[in-house]
């Protein structure tokens, strides 16, 4: 089994495992719920690991962002290249996304509803996927139309653990088995070399932070852990992280804090498309 289809094969058995204890996912928009979450102010000033991946970024540059969802990554960029391009197949990040840049003036922005491949060609200098990978089965075909597309440069990042995958200890508790861990940089980079592609690794200083709050008290503790782990309705869960509450939980002035959430650091894996040198 090459690096490819043992990528496709972990996306499966996370599938075959998720589906088993969870039951299936609405084949809707899966971030409907979540979208508004996502959505972050573009004029902040940018954090250590933004502004790495925006000194790739020259003022006269299109940016694509695969992926892109409310634009917490693309819109911020807008602001420092000619224009940003967003593909996501979510409509409901695209709502947040159009919302967020008229919200702070961003004329040079623009989404298209769109999986990736693309069904429309679509090219920039820079063509960026943030955080998305983890969910992308079919890798090659993913990879290649990010360098097919990019003029000068193609930029990924994945954090260390990937988001999905941040409660695995929550998870063994709650059903009794170890979670199946989304593919990150160990699955991604092999997959790379196969395809003699070298890329520049770069481990950016900011840890994790998901943003949000504390919550303030037990009850809405527990909630929050079911929410992660998209078990809120699933009552054999709620009992489990009730009766070992105060090992998964500190209490402090700011509320009740995950003692099970690792730390994780964010890799930007980079490289100029062989197509372009």
């Amino acid at each position: 089994m090459n690096a490819a289809e043992s990528y496709a094969a972990r996306i499966d058995a996370i599938t075959e495992q998720r589906t088993r204890l969870v039951g299936e996912d609405d084949p809707g928009d899966r971030w409907s719920a979540a979208a508004r979450r996502f959505r972050m102010d573009p004029r902040r000033e940018l954090d250590a690991n933004l502004h790495t991946v925006a000194s790739y970024v020259e003022p006269d540059d299109a940016v694509v962002d695969v992926g892109g969802g409310a634009g917490r990554v693309c819109l911020p960029l807008a602001l420092h290249c000619r224009a940003v391009i967003n593909l996501d197949p979510s409509p409901a990040m695209g709502v947040e996304f159009e919302a967020s840049a008229a919200g702070a003036g961003i004329a040079n922005a623009r989404f298209i509803c769109s999986g990736w491949p693309a069904a429309e060609t679509v090219e920039g200098d820079v063509v960026l996927s943030a955080n998305v990978t983890y969910f992308v089965r079919d890798i090659v075909p993913f990879v290649h139309a990010l360098e097919a597309s990019a003029r000068r440069r193609v930029i990924i990042t994945v954090w260390s653990i990937p988001p999905p995958s941040q409660n695995a200890e929550l998870f063994q508790i709650v059903y009794g088995e170890a979670e199946t861990i989304a593919p990150s940089y160990r699955e991604l980079l092999p997959v790379l070399w196969d395809l003699d592609i070298l890329p520049e690794v770069r481990v950016l200083p900011n840890p994790f932070h998901d943003g949000t709050q504390q919550p303030a008290t037990r009850e809405e503790a527990v909630t929050a852990a079911l929410q992660r782990l998209r078990a809120g309705e699933d009552q054999r869960a709620r009992k489990a992280v009730e009766d070992r509450f105060d090992e998964l939980f500190s209490s402090g002035p700011d509320g009740f804090r995950a003692l099970w959430r690792p730390d994780v650091r964010e890799l930007l894996i980079t490289w100029e498309p062989r197509r372009r040198r």
